[in-house]
């Protein structure tokens, strides 16, 4: 049987508590009591895979697959993100008791019980998270927050990759902002690749809510979009409208790619083979990752494969760097943020604490580069 364990957000996603506001001092499924830079899990969890159970291996997945499997409609929230600047991001998330809703009708239908929608936040090697959202994915938008100049007219668009991604909010917000510029200032291909464990997570809140994310910018703009949306909070994903997003993508040079498994060499091949730009045009790549180093082990497989990228991109000429967010300590389990800057500094790499939360659970963002 595999490992379950639970931070002390005690399984809730970020705005299950009824807060739908997050300010940059927030402690929402946090401990309250407990200001010791610690996140709690059940003292009896293991931390590393199950002994005789294959980890997922890496796949890739085709956007048109992915659309053609989506519902007929989605339910939707907005997450209010205050920032550092006193401005707030709305971003989109697709209702979990509406992705409930569709895997109760998928298994009526004789299909498998979903993992992850249960009282666990992990089950090692078999569910990793992604159907909600955390604190450290909300400190990573903040953070990117001040880097908009990624997108200064005349020079190439930022690779994004964000690895475990769940719910995506720091590429949401990322996409968000691209979407907000002029078309004559977005003359260079976008990429952003999202990857997480779970292929259903892809398919059931990540790429809904990128979908949402252009239909709530776009609405203004289109009719048919508008007429899509409902006044109960639900988009009707239409042909019309998937087609028209999938116009959108291509008019805007913005490719999104999808890839679901474990961190591997086989997931760093898959993942490095994807090339957007023109053969000779420079790309900065800029790697996310929240609450990725949960473990020990999951923390040693997130560093080696973002070791492996940041090589890769320098060995291309590219600039690179990695931007994690994560708590300082995860108790009963073993993973730090301190722990990925030693690993990080032995590998010799520069690293930087860009952002240090106290209030709560203690958290950080750092940037991690290697030297030229």
């Amino acid at each position: 049987m595999s490992a379950q364990f639970s931070f002390s957000f005690s399984g809730d996603d970020i705005e299950d508590e009824g807060q739908s506001n997050l300010s940059p001092n927030s402690t929402s499924n946090t401990n309250n009591n407990n200001n010791t830079a610690i996140a709690h899990a059940s003292t009896s969890a293991s931390a590393f895979p199950v002994a005789g159970k294959p980890l997922l291996p890496a796949t890739s997945h085709d956007l048109k697959h992915m659309l053609a499997q989506l519902p007929s409609k989605v339910a939707y929230n907005i997450l209010d993100i205050d920032l550092d600047s006193d401005e707030t991001i709305q971003l989109p998330r697709r209702e979990l008791w509406d992705v409930r809703v569709q895997l109760m009708a998928e298994e009526e239908e004789g299909g498998e019980a979903e993992p992850g929608l249960g009282n666990h936040d992990v089950k090692t090697g078999v569910y990793e998270g992604g159907f909600k959202s955390w604190e450290s994915s909300v400190d990573l938008v903040r953070t990117l927050a001040s880097s908009r100049s990624l997108f200064s007219a005349g020079d190439p668009a930022p690779r994004i990759i964000e690895l475990g991604c769940g719910t995506a909010l720091p590429s949401l917000a990322l996409f968000n902002w691209a979407l907000g510029l002029k078309t004559s200032e977005n003359t260079s291909p976008y990429s952003i690749v999202l990857a997480d464990y779970n292929p259903s997570v892809l398919h059931l809140v990540t790429l809904p809510n990128f979908i949402l994310s252009w239909a709530l910018h776009q609405r203004a703009e289109s009719p048919m979009i508008e007429a899509a949306f409902s006044s109960e909070g639900e988009l009707d994903l239409t042909p019309e409208i998937l087609e028209a997003f999938q116009d959108f993508l291509s008019a805007r040079k913005i490719s999104l790619r999808f890839f679901s498994g474990a961190w591997s060499p086989e997931f760093v091949e898959m993942i490095t083979s994807v090339n957007d730009l023109a053969v000779g045009l420079k790309q900065a790549t800029v790697i996310l990752g929240a609450e990725t180093i949960y473990s020990p082990f999951a923390l040693s497989a997130f560093t080696e494969t973002v070791f492996s990228l940041l090589q890769h991109e320098k060995a291309r000429g590219n600039i690179a760097e990695a931007l994690v967010g994560a708590k300082k300590l995860y108790f009963g389990v073993g993973g730090s943020l301190d722990d990925f800057i030693v690993q990080a500094r032995d590998r010799g790499a520069t690293v930087e604490q860009l952002r240090e939360e106290t209030e709560g659970v203690r958290r950080g963002v750092v940037r991690c580069s290697l030297p030229g």
